[in-house]
């Protein structure tokens, strides 16, 4: 590079239209995926204290969003359960049942909006009476016995029409065991997106309230990665691809930056973040007081996440980025 005054790299920052030329990394409405909150009952839509525009949805309320959704642009939905306390059990039985809450959403977006990819959370957390992500024996969960209920969900799930599966458990070999699983019914083609490096987060706060998901005793970080481990997330997410995992994410997103970057440079399979519910909140808490520009924030954060080397964003905020671009 020349020295000053020769080089001048404010040359292509002068105008709008330079600085677009010039653009090395562009955010786009079709690299994300809305994650919604299916819950049991009729005529709900109702929004969830710690997420100001985000809610929980019954089945029947789902054209509402999801025509939004599909105006939108965006590709994909994320899909969670939400269960009534008396529905749920020690084993999260009712995630696996052929008339379960985010079955009977997938089958109903699917008659909204055949095109529009589904992607089914896969865990018992929102499930089970516990609140934990696994079966609970002498106050632990426990890995092994665990694998062959998250795959009967992932089936039923297939099933019923998602496209994709996400298991979110973080137990050791539950990719092989779903894939296994889903290979045995004949659903060989259907994708398997791993939580591969997901961490033991405070940033999930807002989605435990959202999800009605929080642990009854205890926390979960016997099972999820410890915030601290870059290195360790790269054996995790080698371990799911070796195990059959056509896509990773890593979860969250803002603080792992760095770990996102890692794990572009290092694999070659498609990338997700998920940009989770305590990142959305402190944006919105912030632009509540007046602090933030809710637009230009938000823009800023998911460019970051894909200059990282994401692929694909799960966030919260896709429809209003949507209407942004839209602009």
């Amino acid at each position: 590079m020349s020295p000053f005054p020769i080089t001048r790299l404010r040359r292509l920052r002068a105008t709008p239209a330079l600085r677009d030329l010039v653009r090395e990394t562009r955010v786009s409405v079709r690299d994300l995926i809305y994650p919604l909150f299916i819950t049991e009952g009729a005529n709900i839509r109702q929004e969830i204290g710690a997420m100001p525009g985000q809610f929980r949805w019954s089945v029947d309320t789902l054209p509402r969003i999801v025509e939004k959704i599909v105006a939108a642009k965006i590709p994909a939905v994320l899909l969670f359960g939400v269960l009534e306390p008396s529905s749920k059990d020690e084993i999260g039985s009712a995630s696996w049942r052929d008339d379960g809450i985010v079955q009977q959403a997938i089958r109903a977006i699917k008659r909204i909006a055949p095109e529009l990819v589904i992607i089914t959370d896969v865990c018992l957390c929102e499930y089970t009476s516990h609140g934990h992500c696994g079966i609970v024996k002498d106050g632990r969960v426990v890995n092994d016995a665990t694998l062959e209920l998250l795959a009967r969900q992932a089936v039923s799930h297939t099933r019923a029409g998602a496209d994709i599966v996400a298991p979110s458990d973080m137990m050791d070999g539950r990719v092989a065991a779903i894939r296994a699983a889903l290979d045995r019914e004949g659903f060989t083609e259907t994708p398997i997106l791993a939580y591969a490096a997901k961490f033991a987060s405070g940033f999930y706060g807002p989605f435990r309230e959202a999800a009605a998901s929080t642990p009854q005793f205890g926390d979960r970080r016997a099972y999820q990665m410890d915030p601290a481990n870059a290195r360790e997330a790269l054996r995790e997410i080698e371990l799911d691809i070796e195990e059959g995992a056509d896509l990773v994410m890593v979860k969250p997103a803002l603080a792992y930056l760095d770990v996102i970057a890692k794990a572009r440079a290092r694999f070659d399979v498609p990338l997700v973040a998920y940009n989770v519910s305590g990142e959305y909140a402190m944006v919105k808490a912030a632009v509540a007081n007046g602090w933030l520009d809710e637009q230009r924030i938000v823009l800023e954060i998911l460019t970051a996440i894909k200059r990282a080397g994401a692929d694909l964003i799960i966030t919260y905020h896709a429809l209003d980025v949507a209407k942004t671009m839209s602009q």
